[in-house]
Parts: C-alpha cells; structure tokens; sequence
C-alpha cells in the first residue's frame, strides 16, 4: 500500500495538483489562432485548402504515399477494411486486447471478427496467429467453416508496434491482408518505418486524448494508389466529378474530415517532435520511479530499444494482481487522479461474446487484470 501511495505522491508532484486527466490535449494560441484564420477563410467543411495540407503533411511524416482524412478512426478503418476487398460474411482476424472500436469498424462492413490473443507486445501474437493460419486454413480460407479470411487489423497497443514484418510475412502466405489499427502510434517506428505502412493500409485517429488532436478526426494511409482513391471516393458520398450534376456510383458516406479540424491538426504537427520527445522523457522519469518502488510487474515494455521506437502514447505499470490493480484505481480515483486499466477484452463485452476465438486468451486476461494506464498529459511547455 506505501509503495501504491508513493506513486500517486510521485505522479502529482510531477503533473499536479488534483484533477490530473489520463491524457488531456495540449492546446496553445497557435491552435486557437489557425482554427479563427479558418472561420474567418469561411471555408469551414470538408471543401477547404487545410484538408489536403494536413493530408500532405502527415504522409511526408509517416512516409506514406497517401493520406486520407477522415471524421474519426473507427470511420478509416471502416473505410480502409471496405478499400481493401473486405466483403459481407468474412472473416477479419484481430486482439481481443483492444478498444471496441476495432470490431465494430469491421461489423460495419458486414464482417465478423475473429479473436486472438496478444503477446508481450500487448499487441497481436504472432505465434497465435502462425498457429491459427496454419492449423486451420487452407491459403485466405477457413477450412472448417469455407469462411474467407477477409483481412488480418493488428492493433499497436498504447502506440507499442506488434511485430509487423512477421506479420506481413504470414499474411502474404495466405493471400490476406494487413490493414494496421495505428490509432494510438502517431510516431512510433519500427525497423525506422513508421506505424500504418508496413500493411496494404494503416489508420491514425487526431481525438481528443490522442498525442495530435483535430478534436475528432482519423486518417487512412497507404502506399496503394487504387486504395487511397476508393477510400477517398467512398468518405465523398461516392460522387463522380461533375462541375453541377450529382451522379454517384456507389453507396457512399460523408466522412471526410471539415476543413476547420485540419486547421487545428496543422497547428498540432508543428508541436509533434517536442510532444514526442515529452513523452519519452516522461516514461523514462516513470520508469525509474516505478523500478525504485519494486511495484509488481514494474513499467510495461521500458527496456524496448534499437529496432523499436514507441510512441509511449500512455504510460502503464503492471501490478501483482487484480486486486492490486482495482486498490490503485480506487486510491486514484479518491485523489482525482485519472487512471484506466486496459479495455475490457472484446470476447467479454456483450455485442462480441459469441465472436470465434482461437487458442485461450491467457495473455489477454492476464493483461487485462494486472495493467493500469497513468496520467500521461504533454505538457504545452514540454517541460
């Protein structure tokens, strides 16, 4: 319990006094500024200059050829699965080990979401997966069911990269694939790629509590032309270019990103490296104090180094058990000091508990029940 105490002592000395958020956005007068300049342009909706400036910008950042700004995250999966082939009634294999949002962006194309564990990552096992694909499927098709594989979405964990080129392999011997859940790695890097473009597409999400905001708003990448051009048809309503008449081709949707919110998200990037460089120093101050303390479990992943480079998006420990991990939540939330644990794996939330699985979820549940994220606000002064 003293060591639990010394912790929150710890974080509000360094983040406080009380509320301390888990991840609030650093917003400065530059953002206010850039987002009254857009007003006062009156080009505030998806027709505005910024949108493809900020779709620019964060390609030339990630290194993807394409970028395709859309309202949220869920919406550029839902658009990168529907881009990529993913039809009605297939398969799409992911982790039980994420937010709810990765399988419900695949049920919104009539897929169904299959469910495997995770790995030390905390992301998408390879071996389960090696296991899954070679046990049970004959190239993109399950041989039990006749199911087609539809796509495999790994999910980088609080912005920790799952092994992509081990993934990518066993993918391309099936014929499936790779669309990557980078919602949470905006700057995280491995092998010196950039999260979102090892797989045919990746996705970023700019909410409210990501590193970057545009307040609401996610983003498609990919280095396919005939994929960045179907999902940035399909956020259009579908509509064929015309200077007048209203022709569309195909069931579309309206999500393309306003104008107005890649106003904020310029102004963001411009602060990228200094938040980032936050970040690592801030899990490096926490992962020598939680390592001083002997707390159970100790920081997560805070030895990783040479080929990975996380984002350190949220900062988390790893404690005994479940009930240490509920002790600490209740001690947090009685000094106002948001913390988490990790979601709710999807094979125990009500619309998911009947989704095939495959192997036993014990690294899931292990996770589930030991790790709570920190407060893990950037400081606008970066300090």
């Amino acid at each position: 319990m003293s060591e639990l105490t010394a912790l929150l002592d710890f974080v509000e000395q360094q983040l406080g006094p009380p509320p301390i958020p888990l991840h609030a956005p650093c917003l400065e007068e530059a953002d206010a500024q850039a987002v009254a300049e857009c007003v006062r342009s009156g080009f505030v909706s998806s027709v505005g200059a910024q949108v493809a400036q900020f779709e620019q910008a964060v390609a030339a950042f990630t290194g993807a050829s394409h970028a395709v700004a859309v309202v949220n995250g869920t919406a550029a999966l839902m658009l990168a699965l529907k881009a990529a082939g993913v039809q009605p009634g297939d398969w799409v294999i992911t982790q039980s080990l994420t937010f709810i949002a990765t399988a419900n962006a695949i049920v919104h194309v009539g897929a169904e979401p299959l469910l495997l564990d995770v790995d030390d990552s905390l992301c998408l096992s390879v071996e389960a997966l090696a296991a899954f694909l070679q046990q049970a499927c004959d190239g993109p098709i399950h041989k039990a069911t006749r199911r087609r594989i539809g796509a495999i979405v790994p999910m980088h964990t609080l912005g920790f990269m799952a092994d992509m080129p081990r993934i990518v392999q066993l993918a391309a011997e099936h014929d499936i694939p790779v669309i990557e859940d980078a919602a949470e790695a905006l700057g995280s890097r491995l092998q010196g790629r950039h999260a979102g473009t090892f797989g045919i597409a990746g996705i970023l999400s700019f909410n409210g509590n990501k590193l970057i905001t545009t307040g609401g708003g996610g983003m498609v990448l990919t280095q396919d032309d005939a994929l960045a051009e179907q999902a940035r048809h399909l956020a259009t309503t579908a509509k064929q270019s015309h200077p007048w008449h209203f022709v569309h081709d195909a069931v579309g949707y309206n999500l393309r990103l306003p104008n107005l919110n890649a106003a904020l998200g310029l102004s963001q990037l411009q602060k990228l490296p200094q938040l980032l460089q936050f970040k690592h120093t801030w899990h490096s101050t926490l992962a020598a104090k939680i390592s001083a303390l002997k707390i159970l479990g100790g920081p997560l992943l805070s030895n990783l180094q040479g080929e990975h480079q996380p984002n350190y998006w949220l900062q988390a420990v790893q404690l005994q058990d479940r009930a240490a991990r509920d002790r600490l939540l209740e001690m947090a939330a009685a000094r106002q000091i948001q913390m988490r644990p990790l979601w709710t794996p999807l094979h125990q939330q009500p619309p998911y508990r009947r989704a095939p699985t495959f192997g036993t979820l014990q690294h899931t549940q292990t996770l589930f029940d030991t790790v709570i994220c920190l407060p893990s606000s950037p400081r606008c002064d970066y300090g």
